[in-house]
């Protein structure tokens, strides 16, 4: 089974395919190939950037390992699953603090421009009041 790995979007995620073999090709020419072992199943898979995939390919092999060690079941797809669960468990936790955060940094920016009127404020009377005295 071959698969493609084609060019991150803007989130980092990647965007893939399924082919039909290994020695198709895939995407726009220059794409790096690469042999991945996830699970003790070999995928050839295909991208810009060999390295990424193959820390992405190391993220899933390392869940999935994790999931079948915690919870004893060796039926592959069952481990894939859960360990898809535990990604999505994570990916979602994140974007909720990124949100938090963003939404913190936002309402600094308001109060730091709220604030930074207010001085220019202050600043004008005293120059205004130097001037008239």
């Amino acid at each position: 089974m071959a698969e493609r790995i084609g060019k991150r979007n803007g989130t980092g995620a990647v965007d893939g395919s399924s082919g039909a073999s290994a020695d198709a090709a895939f995407g726009p020419t220059g794409q790096d190939a690469v042999s991945v072992d996830i699970y003790d199943q070999v995928y050839h898979l295909r991208g810009t950037d060999a390295e990424y995939i193959e820390r992405l390919a190391s993220l899933v092999d390392s869940k999935m390992r994790a999931v079948a060690a915690h919870g004893g079941t060796v039926d592959s797809l069952r481990v894939a699953v859960l360990a898809g669960l535990n990604v999505a468990d994570e990916l979602l936790t994140l974007r909720a603090r990124y949100d938090a955060l963003a939404g913190s940094v936002g309402q600094t920016e308001n109060s730091m421009r709220s604030r930074a009127g207010t001085l220019a404020g202050m600043l004008d009377e005293v120059l205004e009041d130097r001037r008239a005295g």
